[in-house]
C-alpha cells in the first residue's frame, strides 16, 4: 500500500500524504473512504470500489480509536485506524447530534 495523495470522492478535497508516512485511505476531511479492501487493510481485494461512508466510532486497545465505514453500495463494514489530521472532533460532534436526535 502507498501512501498518496488523492482527490476525495465525496468531497471533492485534495488529501495529502499521511503525515505519518502509513498509507492513507480515507479523506480526512470528511472521513469518507473508498471500497478496496475486501479481508483486511491494504489487501486492495474488493472489486465492489464503492463510496464507504463513516458511520461511528470505536477503540481498540491496542489500536486507539479506529473509524467504522459502511460502503453506501454493498454495505460492508470495515474498521480504519484514525490518522492524526483528520477531522475527527466534527464527525463525534456531527454523531451526538444525532443520538441526541
Amino acid at each position: 500500500m502507498k501512501n498518496e495523495e488523492f482527490i476525495c470522492e465525496n468531497c471533492g478535497k485534495k488529501v495529502e500524504k499521511h503525515p505519518e508516512g502509513s498509507a492513507r485511505n480515507h479523506c480526512n476531511f470528511c472521513l469518507f473512504s473508498k471500497h478496496l479492501d475486501e479481508n483486511f487493510p491494504g489487501d486492495r481485494e474488493s472489486d465492489c470500489h464503492g463510496l464507504m461512508e463513516p458511520i461511528d466510532i470505536e477503540y481498540k486497545k491496542n489500536k486507539g480509536y479506529m473509524i467504522k465505514h459502511k460502503c453506501k453500495k454493498c454495505q460492508k463494514e470495515m474498521l480504519n485506524k484514525i490518522a492524526p489530521d483528520d477531522n475527527f472532533l466534527e464527525f463525534v460532534e456531527k454523531r451526538n447530534k444525532k443520538i441526541a436526535v
